[in-house]
C-alpha cells in the first residue's frame, strides 16, 4: 500500500524518521507522498525524496500561507518542480476555516499554481476546507480538472464527491474510522474504487484506534481495513486498486522507481 499524502516533512515525524520508516515497512506500507506546504517544506519533501527511493515529493504552498506566495517563491518551486522525484504540485488549494492568509490572496496563490502544474505537466494536491464551491469555480475557470491529482482528505458530500472523482482521485483519510464521520464512510461508499486513495495526512487524523497520539504512515492499515469494511471489499483488494490508483493519480511515480529500502 502507498501513502497518498504524509507530511515527513514536519520537524514533528523527521526528528526519528529512520525509524518511523522502519516501521511504515513493517507495517506493509511500501512508499509515500511527501508534501509540502510552504517552500522551506517543499524543499525537504525533495530533500526526503531524493535520499529515500520509497518517497515521492510534492511542492507547493498551503492557502494558510499563500500571503507568502510572491515571484521569488514561484520560481523557486518551478526549480523544484523539475526534480524527478516530484510528482505533483500541492498542497494548494483554498481554507476558509482558518483565513491564515486572506481569501484574495488564497485565490490568487491557487491560480498562480494551477498555472505552475500546467507549465510543469504535473497533477496537483488539492486542499479544501470550508471552501467547496469556491475550488470547483476556480478549477472550472482555469481548466484545472484536466491537470488530474487528489483531493486530499475529502469530506464533502458523497454527490460532490462522485462529480469530483470524475476528474481527481480521493483522498480517505484516518478520519474514516472516527465514530462520528459517517459522511466520510458515505462518501466512500459512493465513489467508485478505482478513484480512491488512502492517506495518512500524518502528523495529522491519527486514525481509531490510536487517536491522540502523532499520525505516521505505518498507521495506514487501519484507514486501509475501515476502508475495505465500508465498501464490502477484501482488504487485499482495496489495497491493491488504492495503489495502482497513487501511480495512476501520479504518473511520474513510476520514473526510475528503485527497490525499497525505507
Amino acid at each position: 500500500m502507498i501513502d497518498a499524502h504524509a507530511h515527513l516533512n514536519d520537524p514533528r515525524l523527521s526528528a526519528d524518521l529512520p525509524d518511523l520508516l522502519a516501521r511504515m515497512r513493517a507495517a506493509g506500507v511500501e512508499g509515500a507522498l511527501v508534501v509540502g506546504y510552504d517552500l522551506p517544506s517543499s524543499q525537504r519533501a525533495v530533500a526526503l525524496a531524493r535520499a529515500y527511493p520509497s518517497l515521492r515529493a510534492a511542492v507547493g504552498i498551503h492557502p494558510h500561507d499563500s500571503k507568502d506566495l510572491d515571484a521569488a517563491a514561484l520560481d523557486a518551486l518551478r526549480v523544484l518542480a523539475r526534480e524527478p522525484a516530484v510528482v505533483a504540485i500541492g498542497e494548494i488549494g483554498l481554507d476558509y476555516h482558518y483565513d491564515h492568509s486572506p481569501r484574495p490572496a488564497q485565490r490568487e496563490a491557487f491560480r498562480r499554481q494551477l498555472a505552475l502544474a500546467r507549465e510543469t505537466a504535473l497533477p496537483i494536491v488539492i486542499h479544501e476546507r470550508e471552501a467547496e464551491e469556491e475550488v470547483r469555480a476556480i478549477l472550472d475557470a482555469e481548466e484545472g480538472w484536466a491537470l488530474g491529482g487528489s483531493w486530499h482528505c475529502c469530506s464533502v458530500d458523497a454527490v460532490s464527491a462522485t462529480e469530483i472523482a470524475r476528474h481527481l482521485f480521493i483522498g480517505i483519510a484516518g478520519w474514516i474510522t472516527f465514530p462520528k464521520s459517517e459522511h466520510i464512510r458515505a462518501l466512500a461508499r459512493a465513489v467508485p474504487m478505482e478513484r480512491l486513495l488512502i492517506e495518512t495526512d500524518a502528523p495529522y487524523i491519527t486514525p481509531v484506534p490510536f487517536r491522540g497520539r502523532r499520525n505516521e504512515p505505518a498507521y495506514l492499515p487501519y484507514t486501509l481495513q475501515m476502508l475495505a469494511e465500508v465498501t464490502g471489499k477484501p482488504a487485499g483488494d482495496v489495497e491493491q486498486s488504492t495503489t495502482m490508483n497513487v501511480r495512476r493519480a501520479f504518473p511520474r511515480w513510476t520514473l526510475d522507481e528503485g527497490g525499497y529500502d525505507g
